[in-house]
C-alpha cells in the first residue's frame, strides 16, 4: 500500500502542515524536527507527490529550463544542474527546448509558464539575453533567473548568475602571447549570443595590452559548432602569412579547427597551437587534449537554480553572483615553431 503524508507525521509524531513545511524546505523549521520527519520518511521510504502538491495548493514546486543551444553537452551540464538543486530543495524540473527566433517564441514562453503553473525559470543563452523576451515574462511577473556572459552588476541586471567571460578570454590570449605568439586569429561563435562579444573583447583587451597588432581578416565570424571551427581554420591555413595560434570562441570550435589542421598535415602544437573556451568533454576527446578555459556549466546551473529558489522564498537578498572561468594547460599550446 502507498505511503501517505499522514503515515509520515504519525510516524514523526508530528502534524501533517509540519510533514508539508519539511519537504518543501521551508524556513523556521527546528533542525530536530526536520532530522525526525526525515527519518520517518525514509524509513517508510515516502515520496511527496509534487505535482498533486502543485494541483493542490497555491505554490507551484516545478522549475522550467528554458533553452536554444546545439551543443548537448552543454544542455546535459545545465540540465544536470539544475537538476540536482531542485531535488535537493524539493522541486521538480520541467525542461522545454524552443527556437529563440521564432517568431512566436514570446507567446510560446508566456503560454507554457501560465500552463504549467512554474515557480521559475531558468533561462540561458541566447533567451537570457533577448530583451523582447524578459519584457513579455515580466508582463506576466513571471519568476526567472539569467545564465549571462557580464562582469558587472548594476540596478538593470536582475537576478542573475554572470560568467565573466572576458576574463577568460583575456586569460587564455595571454598565454598564447607568453609562449611567444604574436600573429593570433580567433574564431567567433554566434553573434546573437553575448558570450561571443565577451570572448573577442577579451581577445582584443590581451592583444592590445601587449601591443600586438590584430588583423582584421584574422577574426573569422562563425557559429558554436564543429562545422564553423573546419571551416574557419580551412581559411586561416591557406594564407601566406597563417597564424600560428588560433583562440577558438568554444570547445566545439576549436575542435573542428584541430581537424582540419590535421587534414593539412599539421603537427598540432609544433605547428600551431589551438585554443578553445568552456572546458566540455570536446576538449578531452580531441588529440592533443585542448587547452581551453574552464567553466563548469553544471555548478553554474546549480548556482542559479539555488539563487531562484531561494529569492522566491526570501531567503536572501542577493540578487545576483559572478563566475569567473580561468585557463586550463593541456597538450594544445605551445611555443611557435623557430622559422
Amino acid at each position: 500500500m502507498k505511503v501517505t503524508i499522514n503515515d509520515v507525521a504519525k510516524y514523526a509524531g508530528v502534524s501533517i502542515k509540519t510533514v508539508s513545511r519539511v519537504t518543501n524546505n521551508e524556513p523556521s523549521v527546528k533542525q530536530a524536527t526536520i532530522d525526525k520527519v526525515n527519518e520517518a520518511i525514509e524509513a517508510l521510504n515516502y515520496q511527496p507527490n509534487l505535482a498533486a502538491r502543485n494541483l493542490a495548493g497555491t505554490k507551484s514546486y516545478v522549475i522550467g529550463f528554458i533553452y536554444d543551444n546545439p551543443n548537448a553537452y552543454y544542455v546535459i551540464d545545465m540540465q544536470n544542474g539544475i537538476l540536482s538543486s531542485c531535488k535537493d530543495l524539493g522541486y521538480e524540473l520541467l525542461i522545454h527546448p524552443c527556437n529563440a527566433k521564432a517568431d512566436n517564441i514570446c507567446e510560446e514562453l508566456t503560454k507554457m509558464v501560465k500552463h504549467a503553473r512554474l515557480a521559475g525559470l531558468v533561462l540561458t543563452p541566447p533567451l537570457s539575453e533577448d530583451p523582447k523576451i524578459l519584457a513579455a515574462l515580466d508582463k506576466i511577473d513571471a519568476n526567472y533567473v539569467r545564465i549571462i556572459a557580464g562582469a558587472n552588476i548594476d540596478a538593470k541586471t536582475g537576478l542573475a548568475v554572470l560568467v565573466n567571460d572576458k576574463h577568460g578570454a583575456v586569460s587564455i590570449t595571454q598565454h598564447l602571447i607568453e609562449l611567444g605568439h604574436k600573429n593570433i586569429a580567433f574564431l567567433s561563435g554566434d553573434q546573437h549570443h553575448e558570450s561571443t562579444k565577451e570572448r573577442l573583447a577579451g581577445f582584443t583587451e590581451a592583444m592590445e595590452n601587449n601591443h600586438l597588432a590584430i588583423k582584421k581578416d584574422n577574426i573569422i565570424e562563425g557559429e558554436y559548432s564543429f562545422e564553423s571551427g573546419v571551416k574557419g581554420a580551412k581559411e586561416l591555413l591557406k594564407r601566406d602569412d597563417r597564424p600560428t595560434a588560433i583562440v577558438a570562441c568554444n570547445d566545439e570550435i576549436a575542435a573542428g579547427a584541430l581537424f582540419a589542421a590535421r587534414l593539412e598535415g599539421m603537427d598540432i602544437p609544433n605547428d600551431i597551437s589551438i585554443v578553445g573556451f568552456e572546458d566540455s568533454p570536446f576538449s578531452r576527446q580531441t588529440w592533443p587534449k585542448l587547452t581551453t578555459v574552464h567553466q563548469p556549466n553544471q555548478k553554474i546551473a546549480q548556482m542559479a537554480t539555488e539563487l531562484l529558489i531561494a529569492n522566491r522564498r526570501a531567503q536572501t537578498s542577493e540578487d545576483a553572483k559572478i563566475f569567473i572561468p580561468e585557463p586550463v594547460i593541456r597538450d594544445s599550446s605551445s611555443h611557435p615553431a623557430v622559422k
